[in-house]
Parts: C-alpha cells; sequence; structure tokens
C-alpha cells in the first residue's frame, strides 16, 4: 500500500492538474513515462498508475484509462514521440530569433525526411533545390556513401527559403543549419538544443528520436508533419 500511494502521489504532484480533462491526463501521463529510466522503474509506475486509473474508470470519475502501453521491455530502444508531444516541441523554439527559427526548420526537415542528423547538419545551399521540393544528400555526407535524394514538403521548403533569406550573404559556403557565425552546428550542439526544448515542454527528445518518429508520421498522416500545426486536437 505504501508503494502505491508514493507512486500515486508522485505523479500527482508533478502534474496536479492532469485530471482537468482527458486530454490533459493524457498528455500528462505520455511525459511522465518518458523520463530517462530504468525498464524495471518504468514498469512499475505502470502497474500502480494502471491499477489507479482503472479505479477511476470504475468509479465513472474518467472514461478511459490513459496507461493503456505494454511493459518496457528495451531500455535502449528508439521511441516515436507522440503526436500530441510533437506538437508541443514544435512550438517550443522562439522563431523571432535566428538560432530558434534555424531550430524550427531543422526539427520539420529531421521529420519531413526522417534524415540523420549528422546528414543533416552538413548540408549545404547547393544540396537543395527548393523549387522541385528535394533536397539530394551528397555521398560524402550520407552515412552510407551512397548519394540519394528525397523529398521535401512544399512547407518545408518554403520555411527554409525564410531561413536562408536571414543569412547575411557572407555565409552563402556555411550549412544552412549552420550557427550564428555562420559556423557549421555539430550534432552535440544541436542535441543540447534539443535537450533544452525537452525541459521546457516535460518531455525528453533526442535527435534520433526525431528520425525515429518520422516513421510514425508517414505511416499515420501520410508523411505530412503540418497536421501537427493545424489542429489542436490529439491525433492517437
Amino acid at each position: 500500500i505504501y508503494a502505491y500511494k508514493t507512486h500515486i502521489t508522485s505523479f500527482f504532484k508533478r502534474f496536479p492538474r492532469a485530471l482537468r480533462s482527458e486530454k490533459d491526463l493524457r498528455t500528462s501521463i505520455l511525459k511522465y513515462f518518458s523520463d530517462d529510466i530504468k525498464p524495471a522503474t518504468f514498469n512499475l509506475r505502470r502497474v500502480y498508475l494502471k491499477a489507479f486509473f482503472d479505479f477511476l474508470v470504475r468509479e465513472n470519475i474518467i472514461e478511459k484509462n490513459p496507461v493503456d502501453f505494454k511493459k518496457r521491455k528495451d531500455e535502449g530502444r528508439a521511441r516515436a514521440i507522440p503526436l500530441e508531444v510533437l506538437k508541443e516541441l514544435l512550438g517550443a523554439p522562439d522563431k523571432k530569433s535566428y538560432a530558434g527559427f534555424r531550430d524550427y526548420c531543422l526539427i520539420l526537415f529531421m521529420l519531413d525526411t526522417g534524415i540523420r542528423p549528422g546528414e543533416a547538419l552538413k548540408l549545404k545551399k547547393e544540396d537543395f533545390n527548393l523549387a522541385s521540393f528535394e533536397v539530394t544528400i551528397p555521398d560524402n555526407v550520407a552515412k552510407t556513401r551512397r548519394k540519394r535524394t528525397l523529398p521535401l514538403s512544399p512547407v518545408v521548403a518554403k520555411e527554409i527559403k525564410k531561413l536562408l533569406f536571414l543569412q547575411p550573404l557572407e555565409w552563402r559556403d556555411t550549412t544552412v543549419f549552420c550557427g550564428f557565425e555562420g559556423k557549421e552546428l555539430s550534432t552535440a550542439s544541436f542535441g543540447r538544443r534539443l535537450n533544452k526544448y525537452s525541459r521546457k515542454i516535460g518531455y525528453k527528445i533526442t535527435p534520433y528520436d526525431l528520425r525515429h518518429s518520422f516513421a510514425l508520421l508517414y505511416l499515420r498522416n501520410g508523411g505530412n508533419v503540418f497536421t501537427l500545426q493545424r489542429t489542436r486536437e490529439p491525433l492517437i
């Protein structure tokens, strides 16, 4: 009983407004279980919270138990980020600053194409054909050392065009997603910025989580990430 009470108290201490609505509850649960914890801890949380919310369902306090996922088996497995969390992530960067707008464009680009972080950060302006909505990954950039061409969504192409417009002429030979002084942004630097946004939205996200989520978006939304920005309703 003590462990049960401890886990329930811990959850509601972090998310005191979780029961305000079904949507708030679902989002709070997703954030709580996204913590960087061991599978054993994840599964303990699941057992106690699932039991508690089963009780609330029986008492007609909530309609559905939000803890509807399986136990965690593989600690190192990449995660597909829930779509409502991606909405929050897209709104986290300060788009009024160059660095914030660049991060926003880079996140969109990775979600739209499924490109590896290290590849995205090495691309230059000549690799993009924004008029044809294409980007070419040169063989010297591709991890597999094989050149390939990826399609771009029109809205992604439009946002990247805006980003390039913000960059001064002396940056014309730099990478597209470069730092404030025109220097190439490292994967470590982007990872740190993503950590900042993770803390802001309360959900840990890594660059490779974005790559993994591309498959989820492709299957559920026809590859179109922009439904995240157009709708306010949860997509899962």
